[in-house]
């Protein structure tokens, strides 16, 4: 069964190759999925909120979302893209005492949650939380437990369209807040790839050098061969660091083109290692994005921030997101909470994965392609 596409011509009014060639089946850059922002997330404690909210009333607000487990995103709300904020801490214990808790034990109010009530946090590894001393409620404590649950329910699950896991490694100091985080150097950045690895194997992981193939650089594979297809792909996760700045530069350092490295980056589309893209901002950016999936870039988007979009039940920017063409829409409310609004992100239909409604086959148009089987997702 094959995909034949009224839009083979493209590619010549765009310069770039769209990624399908003629007669292959739908790939991975054709479709359309919903992901989570800060996906381990849980909301400070009332008393710790009264802290941030003498910070800022705004800032306060802004924390104010909870996410599910990761299991029950991906079973009950059809998550399929995910983001993890990690912070080293080689010798353990660095943000085991948050600073919020011991100033309201001070004034000997419930601190709420203790974030290593199970000792994990002790221990010497990769931690997963928002914001050191002030929002570090999580649903999933470290790296490695994240990769665990992800891996099981993938494994538990091994028709799922890919999985895109954004990780931002955070190291910077934040004013007014005590605890530094330990840095990112070359040593912190080949052990997160090399928890990835060992966490998830060749069959599982869809890597920088499974795109590039034999091509010299990602563009020009992007350009040739395109992205995997969307059914061989199935079961599989990627990754893409999040950061822009001196990590990422450190990232891409003697890996050219990303070569041997776990994740895909954010660069500008001429990089050599350039694939996968963070524009988001959809209302802003919406031509930009449309041209870059048109181009055949993977590209993250956002369809609210800071809660801001469903507290006055604003659907602009989550439609724009849905029109873009981007592959993955983050959100922290796929599902509404009705104390604040009816705002949600979903699909149309609610389905997990639809047809891109850029380079998207319209055949496809009102499928779920999370559970189409190959001769449902293929045009004859």
């Amino acid at each position: 069964m094959i995909v034949r596409r009224s839009w083979v011509s493209w590619p010549a009014v765009f310069g770039l190759a769209l990624t399908a060639a003629a007669g292959d089946e739908t790939r991975i850059n054709q479709i359309q999925v919903i992901g989570t922002h800060n996906s381990y997330h849980i909301a400070p404690h009332p008393n710790v909120q009264g802290l941030l909210g003498a910070r800022g009333r705004v800032a306060a607000r802004s924390l104010d979302y909870t996410h599910r487990p990761l299991a029950e995103q991906f079973s009950d709300l059809g998550i399929r893209q995910i983001e993890l904020d990690v912070y080293a801490d080689p010798q353990g214990g660095r943000y085991a005492v948050p600073t919020a808790r011991r100033i309201l034990k001070g004034f000997r109010k419930d601190p709420g949650p203790d974030p290593d009530a199970e000792g994990r946090l002790r221990k010497p590894g990769f931690k997963v939380f928002h914001i050191q001393d002030f929002d570090y409620l999580t649903t999933a404590s470290t790296f490695a437990d994240a990769l665990r649950q992800l891996r099981d329910w993938s494994t538990a699950h091994p028709r799922h369209v890919p999985i895109l896991v954004l990780v931002e490694l955070k190291d910077d100091a934040i004013a007014g807040l005590p605890t530094r985080p330990a840095p990112f150097g070359k040593a912190e950045l080949d052990a997160i790839d090399e928890e990835i690895r060992s966490t998830f194997g060749p069959g599982k992981l869809l890597a920088p050098d499974d795109v590039r193939g034999s091509h010299h650089t990602l563009p020009e594979a992007i350009r040739s061969k395109g992205w995997p297809a969307l059914e061989a792909s199935r079961g599989k996760v990627m990754f893409a660091l999040d950061n822009e700045d001196a990590v990422r530069d450190r990232y891409l350092a003697d890996h050219p083109a990303l070569r041997g490295r776990a994740m895909f980056v954010c660069v500008p589309e001429n990089h050599p290692a350039a694939a996968w893209m963070k524009l988001n901002d959809p209302v802003e950016d919406f031509e930009r994005i449309r041209k870059l999936v048109e181009a055949g870039f993977l590209v993250r988007t956002r369809a609210d921030a800071d809660t801001a979009e469903a507290r006055k039940n604003d659907t602009t920017r989550r439609d724009k997101a849905l029109a873009s063409g981007a592959q993955f829409i983050s959100t922290d409310f796929p599902e509404a909470r009705p104390e604040i609004s009816p705002y949600r992100t979903r699909l149309p239909g609610d389905v997990v994965a639809r047809p891109n409604p850029i380079g998207g086959n319209p055949a496809l148009d009102g499928i779920d392609l999370e559970t189409a089987h190959a001769s449902r997702a293929a045009k004859p």
